[in-house]
């Protein structure tokens, strides 16, 4: 482990014996992840391509001699109230989720949600298994679109599995991961996140497909062609279960059904002019985004392979103005980064995650990483933002017991 994730395992440990009076006993811990591009593309049955981020999420864990599950968290901003340990039996999971899930704090719906979800997918009795005690600890950006939620379920998805002997692959946790936040958190979101945090890989991208889960490695080179990927987190807060992101994706569907097809992954450009025809304007620049993203992603793919990550930068752009001017997802901030990281001499820019807030990426040289962050400092601070965070990140490995 890094010196980082040595501070944040040791958080959640010490955090366990504050909550439990007791020592864990393991520690299990999960990847954020940037979206280098393919961004809606997961729940239209599309292709993405993310990479696991060197900051993690981290559960310190001890089972219990009863069948009852205790989460609690350390997370920065949770107010000490809603930091206290939440419990349940593990019987009555079935009960919470999804139909009482507002009973439940949400930050405790993710770890409670991935227990839920992991007993139904592994055809578990509750009753055969032991409780469990959870303690979070994290360092991954909370709000800035870099997946958060996906590492917490990851982390909790790998340590109950190995606590409870249960026999799944990484893409049966990533659909349990994914079940938890749609149904117990009630976040729409697709599949990409929890993919990979659990199936990350050092020094390369997972380029996924959303539909059959095949995952392939894709190697970066960012450092051989002497590339830092930049993150410049705006600050501004988003949520995955409120409203926007909903109609977005409902949006997608409405395009669906007007051509006749499963999702947006079989609708191709050559059949955009016939879907002008058949649904509103706001319907189709929707749907638009999605089939020319599926697009780049994949042109992206080729390009990594064909010509290294200094060729991608025009693809990077084009995806933050689909979602800028089709999809309407990004916010004056998001802008302001990505126009003042080009302006300094990005190779790309683009916003990152669900939108409305979080953060942009920009694939930088080395030698011009100091520019770019004056850059975006120097144009938040001319339009009145407040100061952004801007760090790099390293592709990194997925879920494991630390």
């Amino acid at each position: 482990m890094t010196a980082t994730d040595t501070r944040t395992a040791g958080a959640a440990r010490a955090l366990f014996r504050e909550r439990f009076g007791t020592e864990a006993t393991g520690t299990w811990s999960a990847p954020g992840r940037v979206n280098l591009i393919g961004e809606h593309t997961d729940y239209n049955d599309g292709f993405v391509l993310p990479f696991a981020i060197q900051h993690r999420t981290h559960v310190a864990l001890a089972p219990r001699a009863d069948h009852r599950i205790r989460v609690a968290t350390g997370f920065p901003g949770a107010a000490e109230s809603d930091a206290a340990p939440v419990e349940a039996g593990l019987a009555e999971l079935h009960a919470l989720f999804p139909a009482r899930r507002d009973e439940i704090p949400e930050w405790a719906r993710y770890p409670l949600g991935v227990a839920w979800a992991l007993l139904e997918a592994a055809a578990i009795d509750p009753g055969s298994v032991a409780g469990v005690d959870l303690a979070f600890a994290s360092d991954v950006p909370v709000g800035a679109g870099l997946s958060s939620s996906a590492a917490i379920e990851a982390a909790t998805a790998v340590a109950l599995a190995e606590t409870w002997g249960v026999d799944l692959d990484r893409a049966a946790l990533a659909r349990v991961g994914r079940r938890a936040e749609n149904e117990a958190v009630g976040a729409p979101t697709g599949i990409m996140d929890q993919m990979a945090s659990l199936r990350g890989r050092a020094d390369a991208a997972i380029f996924l497909d959303c539909r059959s889960l095949e995952a392939q490695v894709v190697d970066l080179g960012f450092a051989a062609a002497g590339l830092e990927l930049v993150v410049i987190d705006t600050g501004v807060k988003h949520s995955h279960a409120t409203g926007g992101y909903g109609e977005r994706r409902a949006a997608c569907e409405r395009g669906a059904a007007a051509l006749g097809v499963p999702a947006l992954r079989d609708v191709t450009p050559d059949d955009l002019p016939r879907l002008a025809q058949l649904v509103d304007d706001v319907t189709f620049r929707r749907v638009r985004h999605v089939v020319t993203e599926d697009q780049r992603v994949l042109d992206t793919v080729r390009t990594l392979r064909e010509q290294g990550p200094t060729a991608i930068g025009d693809l990077l752009v084009a995806s933050h103005a689909s979602m800028r001017d089709d999809f309407e997802i990004s916010v004056p901030e998001l802008d302001t980064a990505v126009d003042a990281a080009l302006s300094a001499g990005a190779v790309g820019a683009r916003m990152t995650g669900g939108g409305f807030g979080g953060a942009a990426i920009a694939l930088v040289a080395r030698d011009r990483v100091d520019a770019v962050r004056d850059a975006a400092t120097a144009a938040f601070a001319a339009s009145g933002f407040a100061a952004p965070t801007i760090f790099t990140v390293t592709p990194s490995a997925g879920a494991a017991r630390d």
